[in-house]
């Protein structure tokens, strides 16, 4: 079926109601709107459903929620594991409540019991709350920190993480063979509480979460001893963090939390932000202002869905608030752990720190430094959650601490994805035992460069919007993969590990091993001088990513070295 002929389907099949049959006649006549609506199904891909809110075979709306429900409620029946439940968390988005809502419908005419938030809360409580709930699945309704025209819906699996091979291929299957609307199940909410399939949950988890949140601080006396002095401004971005951030602080004895009072309340608009980001330092412009004005130690965001945390610290030397990357507040949170767990004999054995590819190579220092086994795994940090699983079933490993470049953490293992809120937690008691000690983040931040190396990192995207995006971004991976450079700029590429072919090659030797990583789309150069470069197209974007980094011998010797890296991968582009 054309897209013209999906088109007057919706238009004339009564299973559409009015409101979608009336937003279609408005765009009727625009060609270009109908065809990119039309002319695929919203692809589910390993992390679920994410597009623009809209109607279309190719927009996120009820019908293509509830069919991708259909689809993910069709495996549970198949695996047997339907009694368990699902637990359904959602954020501030459009639609998000109504999609929730559908998803607790559809699972529940099939007879598999839905446990929902009773109003929005955080990816990571969602990761908690199937675990603690002891569900086969969970389904968070989210678009992370993507513009306020999208949304999205994330699968997540009994363990805690969302879903990896293979059960992702496997799910995606059975959403993919569900063809006809018509045979996608639902019920009234009436009929789903009587009969015992939709329950309501909501303080009951949020109190065990913020236990386990406090349990990860490990001076509890430096922050009594500074709560007084230590001042926090923080800026949930119009999401979900504002209650569970303000709440932990508060119990652990903060005592100065300013709240951006522009971004404190949920608002599926984002009216003050451009992107509600962290990465973005214009999703910071309030909050900056906030933190003139109160003298703020620490400048703290978390994204929408509050699994990504950005900050800002004040350096001491200039009186100037900096920002830090994902990779520099990742590394505070590590070395501050990994020295304390150290220096209180509170190190698990055999520790171990989880980390991605595309992450910055200071890992590895940090990781010798204190005798800690590195694991790396591909981006994403579903993939840093499936490794406390493999860990808790081989008893290989105790998880220490994991991060990953986009600004995502996680101390602990009380959820399975990132969790900006303990990200919160944790940086807090850093900068207040800094503090104590008369220094700053940006102080600590030295001192680990000084001790490392002044490792720093870069992206480079490609944004292929539309139709032929998709086919774009395929051959310049393509072109990549088939004429691999032998130098990029002045630097000789050393090994090519090609992640979907599952081999490293030494370009000198012509040497070949396994990568030792699932198979993807991902094509990492390894350089001389610690430097690298790796392409990926985004799982969840029309883009292609390029992620490189560098070490310097300084802040600004690192800063050339990777503005020089930078141009030259333009450039072979």
């Amino acid at each position: 079926m054309g897209y013209r002929e999906q088109f007057d389907f919706w238009l004339e099949n009564d299973y559409f109601d009015v409101k979608t049959k009336e937003e279609l006649l408005a765009i009727r006549n625009n060609e270009t709107e109908v065809e990119d609506r039309f002319y695929r199904e919203l692809e589910f891909g390993t992390g679920g459903l994410r597009g623009v809110v809209a109607a279309g075979t190719n927009r996120m709306n009820v019908y293509t929620v509830r069919k991708a429900t259909q689809g993910l409620a069709n495996y549970i029946l198949k695996q047997g594991t339907q009694a368990k439940g699902v637990a359904i968390s959602f954020d501030n988005r459009r639609m998000s409540t109504e999609f929730a809502q559908e998803t607790a419908l559809c699972l529940a005419a099939n007879g598999i019991k839905a446990y929902i938030f009773e109003s929005l809360r955080p990816t990571p409580e969602l990761s908690f709350a199937l675990r603690t709930l002891g569900c086969t699945a969970g389904v968070m309704v989210t678009a992370s920190h993507n513009p306020p025209e999208y949304n999205g819906y994330k699968v997540y699996w009994e363990d805690g993480s969302q879903i990896t091979a293979p059960r992702d291929k496997e799910i995606i299957g059975e959403v993919r063979a569900v063809t006809d609307f018509a045979s996608v199940k639902t019920m009234s909410k009436e009929d789903a509480m009587a009969a015992g399939l939709y329950q309501v949950i909501g303080k009951e988890i949020d109190d065990l979460f913020i236990a386990e949140l406090k349990k990860q601080i490990l001076h509890p006396e430096v922050i009594e001893e500074m709560a007084k002095d230590f001042k926090i401004v923080y800026t949930p971005l119009c999401g979900t963090g504002n209650k569970p951030v303000q709440r932990v602080l508060k119990e652990l004895g903060f005592q100065n939390v300013y709240v951006v009072p522009e971004q404190e309340n949920p608002d599926p608009n984002f009216t003050t932000l451009e992107y509600p980001n962290p990465e973005d330092p214009k999703a910071f412009t309030y909050a900056l202002r906030l933190a003139k004005e109160k003298d703020a130690d620490v400048v703290m965001a978390t994204d929408p869905d509050a699994d990504r945390l950005g900050i800002y610290a004040k350096d001491s030397k200039t009186g100037e608030y900096k920002a830090f990357t994902g990779n520099m507040s990742g590394m505070l949170l590590a070395e501050y752990i990994l020295r304390e767990r150290t220096a209180m004999g509170r190190m698990p054995e055999n520790p171990a720190l989880v980390t991605t590819i595309v992450t910055t190579n200071m890992t590895f220092p940090i990781s010798k430094a204190y005798g800690v086994k590195l694991i790396e795994t591909l981006t994403g940090f579903k993939y840093i959650g499936e490794q406390i699983k493999f860990f808790e079933e081989n008893h290989s490993y105790n998880y220490v601490f994991g991060l990953e470049e986009s600004y995502g953490c996680l101390a602990g293992t009380h959820a399975r994805d990132k969790d900006a809120i303990v990200a919160v937690t944790c940086l807090c008691e850093v900068a207040a035992y800094c503090k104590k000690q008369g220094k700053t983040l940006c102080d600590f931040m030295t001192e680990i460069y000084e001790k490392y190396g002044y490792f720093k990192e870069g992206q480079y995207t490609i944004t292929m919007k539309g139709i032929d995006g998709a086919k774009q971004i395929a051959q310049t991976m393509e072109k990549l993969r088939q004429n691999p450079p032998k130098f990029i700029g002045e630097s000789k590429v050393l090994k090519l590990r090609d992640y979907l072919t599952d081999e490293i090659l030494n370009v000198e030797t012509g040497e070949k091993t396994p990568t030792g990583l699932p198979k993807s789309n991902v094509l990492y150069f390894e350089l001389p001088n610690d430097e690298w470069c790796c392409a990926r197209p985004s799982g969840t974007e029309p883009k292609i990513k390029f992620y490189m980094g560098v070490k310097g011998t300084s802040e600004a010797d690192a800063q050339e070295r990777l503005t020089k890296l930078t141009e030259d991968l333009k450039a072979l582009l």
